[in-house]
């Protein structure tokens, strides 16, 4: 059963803290257009039993090189770390790691060969890069055939530079027309089986993800979702780190939320109450029992309560505007695990080409 919940899983309904879009934009009109840098925030050891290997990829998927990585090396394929996922309709610098082949030498320079590849460095580590290691993404983003003003558009940056925007997850993590949904609660059923542990994975966090953007809306709605409200759990910026809010009021706390060193957060649905209390549990526990058949299979499926930030600081914010040719270029740093287009999303209504030259 398709909801409208899943139909509007793309973001595009969800709400908007800034006014909404300016106007419409095209995005990526070629792969040059959405490039992403991958910072792990740390080095490889240069020493260790596993080969670090830095690749710029163009127009690949993460896992399409990653079975090209294990082909060579003569490993399996669940061998190869790395640390995220990167679009494919991009051009992206990542990481990934391989056990150093035994009693053999591999020429890396060959992953090159490969159309879309590119070896950048290789080097050495200790252990396997895992899942969510990276630190952050850089994005440098142009958008075409931009019609609105500069100094509209010079307004709009401004307010996302104070405010930040909703850390909503993006429409990369509801899969095709938010089409991951109807097969996570298809599966949470019993009526459909999915393909192996990655695509089970991949359902669980679609329908995860769905139950926080269902609160994240609510609280944009209110005007709440960059404030501090009763019962609130805040996050220590650049952290997992929360703790229970004893009086939204608190200068302190208010000081600290101004400068970004604190965020209201949202539930990352599992086992359990939400930790806040009061009106925050409250509105939590309503938008939870408005979509109950993903939270009762997010807890079925053994996850337990976590909290993800409610607010999204793209820093380093630029840009420069064209405005003969209606070229915008964006640049910014996110953190990991936070999404590009949803800082899009507040400048622009952004569509892609129908068609995608090679």
């Amino acid at each position: 059963m398709v909801t409208e919940h899943d139909k509007t899983a793309g973001v595009t309904e969800l709400a908007y803290a800034h006014g909404g879009p300016l106007g419409e934009a095209l995005l990526r009109s070629c792969p040059e257009d959405f490039f992403v840098d991958e910072t792990l925030g740390f080095e490889p050891t240069g020493e260790g039993e596993h080969v670090w290997l830095h690749i710029e990829k163009r127009g690949a998927n993460t896992g399409w090189v990653a079975g090209r990585i294990a082909r060579l090396s003569g490993v399996p394929e669940r061998d190869v770390g790395f640390s995220g996922m990167k679009d494919r309709h991009a051009v992206t610098r990542q990481w990934f790691s391989v056990p150093a082949p035994r009693g053999r030498e591999v020429d890396w320079v060959r992953i090159g060969e490969e159309e879309g590849l590119r070896l950048l460095s290789v080097s050495r580590h200790n252990r396997k890069l895992r899942r969510g290691t990276h630190r952050a993404n850089r994005f440098v983003l142009r958008l075409r055939e931009v019609g609105v003003s500069e100094a509209m558009l010079a307004a709009r940056i401004a307010c996302v530079v104070e405010q930040g925007v909703p850390n909503y997850f993006g429409e990369q993590r509801f899969g095709r027309e938010g089409g991951n949904l109807p097969r996570a609660r298809a599966f949470f059923a019993g009526e459909y089986r999915p393909r192996g542990r990655s695509e089970q994975g991949m359902l669980i966090s679609a329908a995860r993800s769905a139950v926080f953007n269902r609160v994240l809306d609510e609280r944009v709605r209110a005007l709440t979702w960059n404030t501090l409200i009763d019962g609130e759990m805040a996050m220590l910026d650049g952290t997992s780190s929360v703790f229970a809010v004893e009086s939204p009021e608190d200068p302190v706390l208010r000081e600290r939320l101004a400068r970004f060193d604190i965020h209201p957060t949202g539930p990352l649905w599992g086992r359990g109450e939400p930790a806040t209390r009061d009106r925050c549990q409250a509105l939590e526990i309503q938008s939870a029992e408005a979509d109950a058949p993903l939270c009762r299979g997010l807890e079925a499926a053994g996850l337990v309560q976590e909290r993800r930030a409610l607010r999204l600081l793209p820093l380093d914010l630029a840009y420069q505007y064209d405005t003969g040719a209606g070229l915008v270029e964006l640049s910014f740093t996110l953190p990991a695990g936070c999404f590009a287009t949803v800082v899009l999303r507040e400048l622009f209504q952004t569509r892609e080409p129908e068609t995608r030259p090679e």
